[in-house]
C-alpha cells in the first residue's frame, strides 16, 4: 500500500512538473509573437549595409539599429592581432547585438538592422576559426553562448542580403577611410564573402532577397534606391 502511494506520488510531482513547464514555454512564446516590423540588412564589409539602413529606416518611418562602431573597445586591436582578439571581439558583437535587440523589442517600434546576430556566428567566428585565428576551445565556447541567446529572439521579418564583388567591397572601404580597417586582408575579406554566399542560399529562417550592390547603386542613385524599395514592398506584400 505504502509503494503504491509513493509510485502514484511521484507520477503526480511529474505531470506537475510537466504542467509547469508547459505553462513557462506557452508564456515563452506568446512573448517571442511579435507586433513589430523587423528588416535586417547583412552582407560582407563594405557593403553598404548602413547606408541602406538608414535610408529604409528614413523611407519607411522606421527606427535604426546600428552597430556602434565608435564604441567597440576591440575593433582596433583586433584588425593589429586577429588571433589574439577574436575572441574578445566576437563575444563582444554577441553581447551588444542581442542586448541591442532586447531593447528595441521593448519599445514595439518598427526598425531597420544593421548586420544580423546569425552574421556573426554562421560566418565571421568559423572564418576566423578556419583561417587559424580562433582556437577550436573558443570557437566551440562562442558557438554555445551563441545558440543558447538565439533561442530567445525571433528572426526578422525579411531579411537582405547585400551582395558584392571583392573588388567592389575595397572601393567602398577605402571610400569611407575608418582608420582600422586599412589593414584588412585581402584573403580574409575573400574568404567572408564565399561563406555569405553559402549562408545566404542556405538561410530557411523567413523571408529573404539578395540586393547586388555591382547592378544598384542605392548610395548615390534616387533610381537604383527607388528600384531596391520596389522590391522590398513586393516582399512586404507576402508577408500578410
Amino acid at each position: 500500500m505504502l509503494l503504491f502511494f509513493s509510485v502514484s506520488a511521484r507520477k503526480c510531482v511529474t505531470e506537475q512538473k510537466r504542467v509547469a513547464e508547459k505553462r513557462r514555454m506557452d508564456v515563452f512564446n506568446k512573448d517571442k509573437r511579435h507586433k513589430y516590423m523587423h528588416i535586417a540588412i547583412a552582407g560582407n564589409i563594405g557593403s553598404g549595409k548602413t547606408t541602406l539602413t538608414e535610408k529604409l529606416a528614413k523611407h519607411y518611418g522606421y527606427e535604426v539599429l546600428q552597430e556602434k562602431m565608435d564604441d567597440n573597445p576591440y575593433i582596433n586591436s583586433f584588425y593589429e592581432d586577429m588571433r589574439r582578439w577574436s575572441f574578445n571581439l566576437q563575444i563582444y558583437y554577441l553581447h551588444t547585438r542581442y542586448k541591442q535587440l532586447l531593447e528595441m523589442k521593448q519599445t514595439g517600434l518598427d526598425f531597420v538592422q544593421d548586420r544580423t546576430l546569425y552574421e556573426d556566428a554562421y560566418i565571421f567566428a568559423p572564418n576566423l576559426q578556419a583561417m587559424g585565428l580562433m582556437n577550436t576551445r573558443d570557437y566551440e565556447n562562442y558557438i554555445a553562448v551563441f545558440e543558447l541567446l538565439e533561442s530567445f529572439v525571433q528572426p526578422p521579418d525579411l531579411l537582405i542580403y547585400l551582395h558584392g564583388e571583392v573588388p567592389s567591397l575595397i572601393k567602398q572601404i577605402q571610400r569611407r577611410g575608418r582608420s582600422y580597417e586599412s589593414s584588412i586582408r585581402l584573403d580574409y575579406l575573400t574568404n567572408l564573402n564565399e561563406r555569405y554566399e553559402r549562408w545566404f542560399e542556405g538561410y530557411d529562417k523567413g523571408k529573404a532577397m539578395m540586393i547586388d550592390i555591382d547592378e544598384l547603386n542605392f548610395a548615390d542613385s534616387r533610381e537604383d534606391l527607388g528600384t531596391v524599395i520596389n522590391k522590398i514592398d513586393a516582399e512586404f506584400n507576402g508577408l500578410f
